[in-house]
């Protein structure tokens, strides 16, 4: 690979930042504006985004629908220059998320084709790692349709935090970190809300990565050294999580669909059993504690089941069991 087109932790914000200006300026990068308020239940401040405009968006997967009759269309195969970051690896490119809510949105994608529902691997993890180590982010993972992943290449997004302008850094935070508190890093626990939801600490060192990448002087050992390094750590605790929520890992493929949230203090997964609620779609943010809504109509709707119970709605209820 040419190496100035390499991401590491060192250099991943600034060209996150360029890519940024160079695609709006080009008009490639396509902003969505939103208005947001706060719903607070169970402890919890959700955010919640009102959009202002999506006919853009709207269109655009109007048209992708149209054109890809016999063929889903693939955005990122061949993907955008103006929105190309860099390539983590030989395996994983970044790229800026084409309609974007959240500033600096970045998309984490497989070089090569590979489905949306399979199973996350080491060298998934590699790459979130040196996305992670470079960005202080919630990174996440829709794992398959019904848990809003509305692309079929496989990709991992991360976010920087905080994950608006005002409000809580990342809402759900509290609630992991005042549940992680009674158990040793490592260890799985579920999270106490009416949704089944399991996370874990991460005993990750960020800085080891770095401290191998500067020792060597040379870019191309980024991927090298995350994956020796940190790799590992999040894929055994990954497993854990898919294990906890009951999903069979000897499987070919995950055989029902979840959200998975990472950043670089824990780890957490939800299994879910539909997309949206009502005509109020949820991935992965949703359970981070941000949640989006098309209009007053919609908030309306959410206020009335209330995110609490949205997220129960399309997740599983604790009263229910995830079967082996």
């Amino acid at each position: 690979m040419d190496s100035a087109a390499i991401l590491t932790p060192g250099n991943l914000w600034t060209a996150a930042q360029q890519t940024t200006d160079r695609a709006i300026a080009s008009g490639a990068l396509q902003s969505i504006a939103t208005d947001f308020t706060l719903l607070e239940e169970g402890g919890i401040p959700f955010l919640v985004r009102i959009l202002t405009n999506l006919i853009r968006k709207d269109i655009a997967q109007i048209k992708a629908r149209k054109d890809g009759a016999t063929q889903p269309s693939n955005p990122f195969l061949p993907y955008e220059l103006d929105l190309w970051v860099g390539h983590f690896s030989e395996s994983h490119t970044c790229l800026l998320n084409k309609f974007n809510v959240v500033d600096h949105h970045l998309l984490i994608v497989t070089r090569h084709y590979e489905a949306q529902d399979t199973w996350l691997t080491e060298t998934d993890f590699a790459a979130l790692a040196i996305g992670l180590a470079g960005i202080d982010g919630l990174a996440f993972y829709n794992g398959g349709q019904a848990a809003g992943a509305s692309q079929h290449h496989k990709h991992l997004q991360l976010v920087p935090l905080p994950i608006a302008p005002a409000g809580p850094t990342l809402p759900i935070e509290s609630l992991v970190t005042a549940t992680q508190v009674d158990h040793p890093v490592g260890k799985v626990f579920p999270l106490n809300v009416p949704f089944q939801a399991w996370a874990v600490g991460l005993g990750v060192n960020w800085d080891a990565g770095e401290a191998v990448i500067a020792l060597k002087g040379n870019t191309s050992s980024s991927e090298e050294s995350m994956a020796r390094t940190i790799a590992p750590i999040l894929l055994r605790h990954y497993q854990q999580l898919m294990a906890a929520i009951g999903l069979t890992l000897e499987a070919a493929i995950p055989d029902r669909p979840y959200n998975l949230l990472v950043t670089r203090r824990w780890m957490l997964a939800v299994p879910r059993t539909q997309d949206r609620y009502d005509t109020i779609s949820v991935n992965a943010l949703g359970y981070a504690g941000s949640l989006l809504v098309r209009n007053a109509e919609e908030l309306k709707r959410l206020k009335a089941i209330g995110p609490l119970g949205l997220l129960t709605a399309v997740g599983h209820p604790v009263r229910g069991r995830v079967d082996n």
